[in-house]
């Protein structure tokens, strides 16, 4: 099942982070990863987390990330994001399993509820 890296970031130093960034991204891939978000505009509709700048990582599973994360080549370049920015989040989460009924059809007349567990009843 897939899983979600959320990094709210805030960057101090442009030049250096942006070395990190390169040097990551080919790690990323070859780990499985790909990037989903990359710091676009975004805007917080309820609470109080003010992101400032927001990456999604998608990973083919939750050890896939946690390998990634703990293995020598993100490890080996932790120090320069460290140096170059501060991480205000790192969130690992694992996705949603895809459904196994379909969903309610949208015809008119049908039901569009669904149970506790998100199926028509």
């Amino acid at each position: 099942m897939a899983a979600y890296l959320i990094f709210d970031v805030e960057i101090h130093d442009a030049a250096e982070y942006g070395k990190f960034m390169a040097a990551v991204k080919p790690a990323i891939e070859a780990a499985g990863g790909r990037y989903l978000v990359r710091g676009g505009e975004h805007k917080v509709l309820e609470g109080d987390w003010r992101p400032s700048r927001l990456v999604l990582f998608e990973f083919p599973s939750m050890q896939a990330a946690e390998d990634f994360y703990n293995g020598p080549a993100y490890q080996g370049m932790r120090p320069i994001r460290l140096s170059s920015s501060t991480a205000r989040a790192l969130v690992l989460v694992e996705g949603a399993q895809a459904a196994a009924t379909p969903l309610p059809s949208s015809a008119p007349g049908a039901s569009h509820r669904l149970d506790e567990t998100g199926h028509p009843p």
